[in-house]
């Protein structure tokens, strides 16, 4: 492959090399160890001066090919497949902290990433400071001496709120700290953080990368030097990628561009009718031209993602007919399906959080996700339409 071919063309050229069977679809290769033609052999590679694989819980070419495509269509060169998109962002930051250390979070996080901010990594002496992910020239008053870490969520879940990824990363050179970005909701087709100097980009590659609700997955892609010490966190702590579910997620990224151009125009489709429709109070979607950041969403993404969310004015309970009455669309906490999936944050994804906290990131009672899928249009809205009345 040649760095002037475009992503997409990357995702679906961008294989391992052919085995002897001269397949043209790349092979699964389900195995958890490799052998060695020699004990010497083996002795070289343990210790780094030879060439194979020892164990697929460091790397198996399955996932070797997973991670390459990802690298690729980020533009950085080195990644580590995780079995979970949490596990991806929990070795993005266990990885790089110490006892001490200090994370500067933007304040519109994920509820689990939220939980490992304030409930697990201090109980290893690591201390966190929220800074307003729309507000980049406050960021500065919350560093301390011992700040490490930069890390963002762009587009944000669930509030779709937008970090200026250029401010961030002027931000994080000057004040000489790693920037970590979550690419989750945009993928690389819509996003390269790189492009603004981040040094690690994580994805929930369950979402939009495998597409159809399969398999779990996560991915870390960054400079060779901020990779060399995840890939020995997560080599030496085990939360490796299956081979099997790295084959999979590796033959989605192949149609990941034409799944999420369609995904957007319905996405976008979806947040103009809403804004016609009774009940609805608010709706979010970052190529509205009534979200706030609208310019910033068409200077850094190619199109808004396939995320709406809007507010319901009757609250819970509004949420809750609406979920109860769809019959087309799944009610479920996933998201970037084929299927469209509507969820109730304040009672799910988010219900850890204290109210204080949903309000601090924009989620109301009455706030609804929706991962728009690929079904009709038109088909969608019929089914939104018997829970608005």
């Amino acid at each position: 492959m040649s760095e002037n071919h475009e992503s997409e063309t990357r995702a679906i050229r961008g294989q391992m090399d052919q085995t002897q069977y001269r397949e043209h679809s790349t092979p699964l290769f389900l195995t958890s160890s490799f052998t060695f033609p020699s004990a010497e052999a083996m002795a070289d590679t343990f210790a780094g001066s030879g060439e194979g694989i020892i164990y697929s819980r460091y790397n198996n070419p399955s996932v070797d090919e997973l991670v390459a495509k990802a690298c690729a269509m980020e533009g950085l060169p080195a990644g580590f497949a995780t079995a979970s998109g949490m596990g991806a962002v929990f070795a993005s930051l266990a990885a790089l902290v110490s006892q001490g250390d200090h994370i500067l979070a933007t304040r519109a996080v994920f509820g689990s990433t939220h939980q490992i901010l304030t409930q697990i990594l201090p109980k290893w002496g690591v201390s966190f400071t929220y800074v307003e992910p729309d507000r980049p020239e406050e960021w500065a008053t919350a560093i301390r001496p011992e700040t490490k870490l930069f890390v963002t969520e762009t587009p944000s879940n669930p509030g779709l709120k937008l970090v200026d990824l250029e401010a961030a990363g002027q931000f994080c050179r000057a004040h000489q700290l790693l920037f970590i970005v979550d690419n989750c909701f945009a993928t690389p087709y819509l996003q390269q953080p790189a492009v603004y100097g981040a040094d690690l980009v994580t994805h929930s590659a369950t979402k939009w990368m495998d597409g159809q609700g399969r398999v779990l997955g996560g991915l870390l892609v960054g400079t060779e030097e901020v990779m060399e010490q995840v890939v020995f966190f997560c080599r030496h702590t085990g939360p490796a990628m299956s081979p099997f579910n790295a084959w999979v997620i590796s033959k989605s990224l192949e149609t990941l561009h034409v799944r999420m151009d369609a995904h957007c125009r319905s996405a976008l489709a979806m947040a103009h009718w809403l804004q016609d429709q009774e009940g609805v109070g608010a709706v979010h979607y970052p190529f509205l031209p009534s979200h706030p950041q609208f310019a910033l969403a068409q200077r850094q993404m190619r199109a808004g993602g396939g995320i709406v969310t809007f507010e319901l004015d009757g609250g819970v309970a509004a949420a809750q007919q609406l979920l109860n009455a769809a019959t087309l669309c799944t009610r479920s906490s996933n998201l970037g399906d084929t299927r469209t999936i509507l969820t109730h944050p304040a009672t799910t994804t988010h219900s850890k959080l204290s109210v204080e906290e949903r309000a601090a990131v924009g989620i109301s009672d009455g706030l609804v996700r929706m991962s728009v899928g690929l079904e009709a249009v038109g088909d969608i809205q019929a089914d939104l339409q018997q829970g608005l009345g």
